[in-house]
């Protein structure tokens, strides 16, 4: 099951689209609901106006904004997949790699922003971080849908061959001493942030070509992932536009 209004139209509005059956508060007659209503009758997929409540018992303390779809689950790429995508690509190469991230809302933001920064894929390690679960698609926007998202069970080894690709790995970690603004994010490239409150690991930043912080003012100690993540990407695209 999928929830909220960008979710459902994204998954709706995919090449192939994998929805099964939706359901409509009957309270809602907006725009939005009207763009849902007309792409489910092209595609000729059932739509169910019912209760909020009905709503609410499917998805539980989820905010559904009136609208929930029965989906095929999204694909679930791996490292066959990434080199494919690597092996396509016209442009220079440049990912985002979440090391360990379990908040799936952080997930969903994080992929949000990889794609507005125009990252290619997003990878992340099968064990002990979020999937692309209901609430991780809801809060990308529609992204996930979009960018591809890379579940790896040996995240070493996939840097390993990055770097045998030529991608430059670069970590994030308040105790370097290389600024963000100071960094070469120009080239082949491969921004990889850490867990929440743990940051990334030593395994993780031993296969590091360099290693950066994010300067701040104040007594913040740290950012949010996703906040960091949208930091960096964004710093990285504008060198890249130079």
């Amino acid at each position: 099951m999928i929830f909220g209004l960008h979710a459902v139209q994204a998954a709706l509005e995919s090449p192939v689209s994998r929805v099964a059956e939706i359901w409509v508060a009957d309270e809602r007659h907006d725009q939005r609901v009207e763009t849902i209503y007309k792409l489910a009758g092209d595609q000729g997929i059932r739509l169910h106006k019912t209760q909020r409540q009905q709503l609410d018992d499917m998805v539980p303390e989820s905010r559904h904004q009136g609208c929930v779809a029965r989906c095929h689950p999204l694909a679930v790429l791996d490292e066959t997949d990434l080199d494919v995508i690597l092996d396509n690509l016209q442009q220079t190469p440049f990912l985002l790699i979440l090391d360990g991230v379990q908040d799936p809302h952080n997930l969903g933001a994080c992929l949000r922003t990889a794609e507005a920064a125009g990252a290619h894929a997003v990878i992340a390690p099968k064990d002990r971080a979020s999937g692309l679960t209901p609430t991780a698609i809801k809060i990308s926007s529609g992204a996930a849908e979009r960018l591809p998202f890379i579940q790896v069970t040996n995240l070493a080894r996939v840097l390993r061959d990055l770097q045998q690709r030529g991608i430059w790995l670069v970590g994030t970690s308040g105790e370097s001493e290389l600024s963000l603004y100071q960094a070469d994010l120009k080239g082949p490239l491969a921004i990889i942030l850490g867990a929440e409150g743990q940051g990334i690991r030593r395994l993780t930043r031993d296969h590091c070509d360099q290693v950066m912080y994010i300067p701040m003012h104040g007594a913040a100690e740290s950012l949010n992932v996703s906040v960091a993540a949208g930091v960096c990407l964004f710093e990285a695209d504008r060198q890249r536009r130079l």
